[in-house]
């Protein structure tokens, strides 16, 4: 009973925040996700019977000839293995490269840290341009390779601070204890550091991956003639281009005629482009908010 008693009493005023907070979540939620249900009916809908509107959160005239449209598509299968492979690698890469230089400038020892920080972040927000960029990767041989999808984006001053600010608040007295132990900086890094970092990482690793995974300027700029270097999101990119500028032509008008329009077209695009993301997206979760708010604050 007295237990009872010592409970606060839930004021009126609770109540209405809980339930306008609810509410609210639940039109942010409708609001988020809506465009998204509708692009998914779209392109699961017959391209004629779309045009006339009307489709919401589901199909009218289910199909899957949208689908088949954008995946019959020429080279699309090549762009797909060099986008999944860019995406790995590059990832990969990045999050070792960035873990290393933040360990390194994140520790006390190391002369000019500031300043080098302070170089970095310039960076950020001032680069030398795309065609002093594009002499500079053909002057050392990265234009038509693979490498140039990886290379360039190993080091990210952003994703450094993030990960160095994250590793700012763990305890020096752990590094300390190892050092006392015989341990090195590599030891420290590998088997102290790194595994507290894992929600970091995993944060780093999910904006590398989706940057790596969306990007399609960098194929048309450096590798346009290559096409065994094509990647997916270039391909959908000149695929949604000609179903747009086909317009009302003759094979706008057959297509139409095959249940497929550019209205289908591209939102089966948008689908197939977004889907391996979102099924990445809930394995990272659980790691994504504590890694960006620990980490988000640069000093």
């Amino acid at each position: 009973m007295k237990e009872k008693k010592r409970r606060k009493k839930t004021s009126v005023w609770d109540k209405i925040f809980v339930v306008c907070n609810t509410i609210f979540m639940i039109a942010f939620v409708v609001i988020t996700l809506y465009p998204v249900l509708n692009t998914l009916a779209i392109s699961f809908n017959d391209g004629t019977d779309a045009l006339r509107g009307g489709i919401y959160l589901f199909p009218r005239k289910f199909t899957l000839k949208n689908y088949t449209t954008v995946l019959q598509k020429q080279n699309l299968i090549t762009g797909a293995y060099i986008t999944v492979a860019r995406t790995v690698i590059g990832t990969l890469l990045a999050l070792v490269a960035n873990a290393i230089l933040a360990f390194i400038v994140s520790r006390k020892r190391f002369l000019f840290k500031k300043q080098l920080s302070l170089f970095w972040v310039v960076t950020m927000y001032v680069n030398g341009g795309m065609i002093p960029t594009f002499l500079l990767y053909k002057g050392i041989g990265l234009t038509n390779s693979f490498w140039v999808y990886v290379i360039p984006g190993m080091v990210s001053a952003f994703n450094m601070l993030v990960i160095r600010t994250y590793m700012n608040g763990i305890p020096d007295s752990l590094e300390e204890s190892a050092q006392l132990d015989g341990a090195g900086y590599m030891t420290v890094f590998w088997k102290i550091i790194s595994p507290l970092c894992k929600p970091v990482y995993a944060t780093v690793a999910l904006f590398v991956a989706v940057g790596q995974w969306n990007s399609w300027f960098d194929a048309m700029l450096y590798n346009r003639m290559s096409a065994n270097l094509t990647t997916l999101q270039y391909e959908l990119m000149k695929l949604l281009s000609s179903v747009t500028n086909q317009g009302n032509s003759v094979e706008a008008m057959k297509n139409a005629a095959g249940a497929v329009t550019p209205t289908s077209v591209r939102a089966a695009a948008t689908i197939l482009t977004m889907l391996p993301i979102i099924c990445l997206y809930p394995f990272l979760q659980r790691y994504f908010v504590t890694g960006l708010t620990i980490g988000g604050v640069k000093e």
